[in-house]
């Protein structure tokens, strides 16, 4: 998963070398507001989920992405 984003997040050009879990897409990556919005898009179609617009706030760092993936994850299968 982790790697589908950082892929995810190269074709913005963001060098790989440049992306921790706590880096800030906005503020350390310079992304501005249409490229999180596309990169939103993209999550949603690389992992077949759709993320709501009051979930974008959670949606800033590498770390978030993950965790608010893998919650998404869980809640879609039964257990």
């Amino acid at each position: 998963m982790k790697e589908k984003i950082i892929d995810i997040l190269n074709g913005f050009g963001v060098e790989r070398t440049a992306i921790t879990d706590d880096v800030h897409f906005t503020r350390d990556l310079g992304l501005d507001s249409l490229d999180t919005v596309d990169l939103i898009m993209q999550l949603e179609q690389e992992f077949g989920i759709r993320i709501p617009d009051e979930d974008y706030s959670k949606l800033t760092t590498l770390s978030g992405v993950i965790n608010y993936l893998e919650a998404e994850q869980q809640v879609e299968q039964p257990v």
